[in-house]
């Protein structure tokens, strides 16, 4: 399985509870930023964005990118070491 990271951004103010449930359905998750998670899934990025679509409105913009072999990061919402476990993943 592989480490993606989700981006979004959410143009209007509203309820966006099933995005963020959307995405904890993956099961393995970490809260990065605001608006930005990291899921673990066999699912491509593709895949990913399909799916997050259908939570989304029209002008909302998506970004879905795998993980590599580095990363550097301050102050995140998810714990370090989780952080360091899964996007380091290849």
């Amino acid at each position: 399985m592989k480490c993606y990271l989700i981006i979004y951004d959410l143009r209007k103010y509203g309820n966006y509870d099933a995005l963020y449930e959307a995405i904890k359905s993956y099961g393995t998750w970490g809260k990065i930023a605001e608006s930005t998670w990291a899921v673990v899934t066999s699912q491509s990025a593709a895949q990913i964005r399909d799916y997050l679509l259908r939570f989304l409105d029209n002008d909302d913009r998506l970004m879905v990118i795998k993980s590599g072999a580095e990363a550097a990061w301050k102050n995140t919402i998810a714990k370090n070491e989780w952080l360091k476990e899964q996007l380091i993943r290849v």
